[in-house]
């Protein structure tokens, strides 16, 4: 028996006696999907994981069943069965050939043979063996799937389970740390359903629905909460709340369920006394506090204030950025995350878009100032180097800014979603105006900036770039407003213009990039200010930091000035500084800004470096050189001398097999085709780039090997040589992917304009497919000191590499 059949004819059967019911039935998902599968390049992924069974009951995942075939041995599958518990959190796991069972507690770490799988009622009292009320009537209530829309990712699962069990075991801060993009506002909805419909409150009474304040700093994401938590059937239990609906009515709303709000408007009031304190203290049941870190634990912020006021409810923080020193505030507050999603975990799941990076140095990041250069603003001192970190901030010089926007605009696609990160929002405007400038477009909304200043025309652009229907605007430029809250999963570049010293900030501008969406196999990080020094820093994607145990503090006393405890006393508005767009100001030297004009013979002498940085098979940045000896180590596991690869090279399916292999091992196309640039083989084949790795051999043009290739096919009859020289003339133009197997329907289509007309003119095609395979060999046959002339293809001497 084959696996499959050893399923349908051994393990099934055995299921459905141990009371599963039919395979059909929910209570069994069969090939349940874990991981996609990472993005490798040109649509392709490598392979994704999914388990042969899991067990369910009560809505809850309970077991996991790894299936192999009848005659290997039954316990072949507990690396996998254990791999798959492990990541969907589930207790116990099973391998099984069918004629034997063979169980794994994860938990006690207990294994031994089994003669048949257990009941639901067992396996229930097996993983949890003690009763727990609540978490039974959390465990009751189904997720909403969103129309049959939804379905949850394993993490997504174990973050509203984890959540759920925290609430039941009377946990009153409750952390949640996930990466950008993995869907955290969807998880906080579900965690809402389950506590809505099983009337879970703080009296724990049952006898409410619970009252539960969404809370964000940004209007943004508040409003994108609202929108995805319109599932509720009756309208009046969502409420957003309005500053402008509460100084026309003189209160605050209170009928309703889920409150969306920004802390601002919590805050502000009449008479400057805080909106929020119109709410009794225990109106909520539930806060979510969503991009936490954002210093919604610090002692100084106003968030908390507002949490302490609402102490009695239990506070769930949402947060991208594991712990650091710039948000252990934030972990103080709230303990240990009950589970975390790195980012790392969810690009190798595939969840997340992978990213390359280029590594962008200038002539003009140092700048020593002379007489030939013109002086337009500030005072400047003769003799001194102003280095890349103080340009934009203490010294602008537009001529260095001009080149580098012309840098990275000749290097993307200009079609494609991209944000500009500046310094502060004048360089945002700038850099905007720069852009417009060099653009192919001739859109007049092609570029705008989104920063503070801009105020609701901002919010208008930002609303129109993260609509995946419209192309316009393609670009904005912007300071820090953005790099939060942006849900745009279009985006496939990022650009930064400016030093970002705080990782949680460097996670957060990565994250806007990392959202999937169709055909796009990765993003492009373009970086002028050497950033990508964070992706070699441990704290990058590195282990969890245990949070420190919270120092005790004194308790608050009433201001004595109002009596009240928070303060009441009136407060000017802060605004963001007009500098670094930052509140509060985060500038290091607040200055006047020295402005230069440079010469002309100096502007045109800029010249540039770009360094793509390539990636480890775990995930790693490395140099192009620790990727060549990398890939120069693990050649030997995929073919053994050159030969073999020209054989594999020569047909297309086993070429297509290499390919993949490579790809699942961490060298994708991509990455390939990358290597080129750097070993100087762009008019190369991917043949040479691995010839010339593996063997030190010359690298040969395509052009060369085409010309080769045509002296051979001679001996076919006119029509067909006509066809294969239409197809070297292809593959010289376009690179090897003209020569898969899939590609022949559109090149006799592009040749003959119909498959009728082609069989006309070549011949069936059976007889077609034949040539157009057996025709490669020629290509890949070794090639020395050769020169070659033909009508239709000429030859070129043969370049010199280094």
């Amino acid at each position: 028996m084959n696996e499959s059949e050893t399923r349908a004819e051994l393990i099934d059967p055995q299921l459905v006696h141990a009371g599963w019911g039919v395979v059909e039935n929910s209570r069994i998902r069969r090939e349940f999907p874990i991981s996609k599968g990472r993005l490798l390049g040109n649509g392709r992924r490598a392979q994704s994981l999914s388990a042969d069974y899991v067990l369910v009951y009560k809505n809850r995942n309970l077991a996991v069943v790894e299936a192999k075939k009848r005659d290997l041995h039954y316990s072949d599958g507990v690396t996998q069965a254990k791999d798959y518990a492990e990541r969907l959190k589930i207790r116990f796991t099973y391998s099984t050939n069918g004629k034997a069972i063979y169980q794994i507690d994860m938990d006690e770490s207990l294994e031994c043979d089994i003669t048949h799988f257990p009941t639901p009622d067992e396996l229930w009292n097996m993983t949890f063996p003690k009763e727990d009320t609540l978490q039974d009537k959390f465990y009751e209530i189904p997720l909403n799937d969103k129309g049959g829309t939804w379905y949850p990712r394993y993490y997504q699962n174990n973050a509203i389970n984890k959540t759920l069990e925290a609430i039941a075991q009377d946990k009153k801060k409750i952390l949640l740390t996930l990466a950008t993009g993995t869907g955290k506002t969807d998880i906080a909805f579900q965690i809402v359903w389950k506590l809505f419909h099983a009337k879970w409150n703080i009296q724990k009474d049952f006898s409410r629905t619970p009252r539960i304040l969404f809370l964000a700093d940004r209007n943004i994401l508040a409003n994108q909460a609202f929108n995805k938590f319109n599932f509720f059937d009756d309208e009046e239990t969502l409420v957003r709340i309005d500053p402008s609906e509460i100084r026309k009515k003189n209160k605050v709303p209170t009928n309703g369920n889920v409150f969306f709000t920004i802390f601002q408007t919590f805050m502000s009031g009449e008479s400057d006394t805080p909106n929020f304190g119109q709410y009794s203290n225990d109106f909520f049941d539930f806060i979510i506090i969503d991009e936490c870190h954002r210093g919604g634990a610090n002692d100084e912020s106003k968030w908390r204030a507002i949490l302490e006021y609402f102490s009695p409810a239990y506070q769930l923080g949402l947060t991208a950025t594991p712990k650091r020193d710039v948000n252990g505030d934030t972990y103080n507050y709230f303990g240990e995350p009950v589970y975390q999603y790195s980012l790392k975990e969810g690009i190798n799941d595939g969840f997340l878009t992978p990213f390359k990076v280029k590594n962008i140095s200038t002539t003009g990041d140092s700048y020593i100032f002379t007489k030939d250069d013109e002086v337009l603003e500030g005072e400047i001192e003769e003799g001194k180097e102003y280095t890349l970190d103080e340009q934009n901030k203490i010294i602008e010089i537009m001529g260095i800014e001009k080149y580098r926007v012309k840098l990275f605009m000749e290097m993307m696609n200009q079609s494609q979603k991209t944000l500009v990160f500046c310094e502060t929002q004048a360089h945002a405007s700038a850099i905007r105006n720069l852009i417009n400038q060099k653009a192919k477009s001739k859109n007049i909304d092609y570029c705008h900036r989104v920063t503070a200043d801009e105020g609701s025309r901002g919010e208008k652009f930002l609303l129109q770039f993260q609509d995946n229907e419209k192309s316009i605007p393609t670009v904005l430029t912007t300071s820090r407003k953005l790099s939060t809250g942006v849900d745009a999963p279009e985006i496939k570049n990022i650009v930064l213009m400016r030093k970002v010293k705080s990782m949680v900030e460097f996670k957060q501008i990565i994250g806007r990039g990392t959202r999937l969406f169709d055909g796009k196999d990765y993003f492009t990080i373009f970086d002028f200010y050497k950033n990508h020094t964070h992706f070699h820093d441990p704290d990058w994607d590195g282990e969890q930091i245990d949070p420190e145990e919270p120092t005790p503090k004194p308790p608050k006393e009433p201001c004595k000035l109002c009596g009240q405890l928070p303060c009441t006393c009136p407060k000017p508005e802060p605004v963001p500084c007009p500098i670094c767009d930052n509140l509060p100001c985060i500038c290091d030297n607040p200055r006047t800004m020295i402005r230069v004009k440079l010469s002309n013979g100096k502007a045109r002498e800029l010249d540039s470096m770009v360094q793509t940085l390539f990636y480890s098979p775990e995930g790693k940045p490395i140099s192009s050189s620790e990727f060549v000896s990398k890939l120069f180590d693990k050649i030997p596991e995929f073919f053994g001398n050159e030969e073999e690869l020209r054989r594999i090279w020569s047909l297309p399916d086993t070429r297509k097999r290499l390919i993949e292999e490579l790809s699942e091992a961490g060298y994708s196309v991509e990455q390939l085709e990358n290597l080129k640039e750097v070993i100087h083989g762009e008019d190369s084949d991917l043949f040479d780039v691995l010839s010339y790795i593996a063997y030190h051999k010359d690298l040969v043009p395509r052009l060369e090997r085409a010309t080769k290739a045509k002296m051979k096919i001679s001996g076919y009859d006119e029509g067909k040589q006509e066809f294969l020289n239409f197809v070297l003339s292809q593959y010289v133009e376009n690179g090897v992917n003209e020569l898969d197997d899939a590609r022949l329907k559109d090149l006799l289509i592009i040749k003959y304009d119909a498959l009728e007309d082609a069989k006309k003119s070549i011949g069936d095609i059976k007889s077609i497919r034949e040539t157009f395979i057996g025709f490669q060999k020629y290509l890949y046959e070794d090639i020395v000191n050769n020169n070659y002339d033909n009508d239709l293809l000429v030859a070129q001497p043969k370049p010199e590499y280094n």
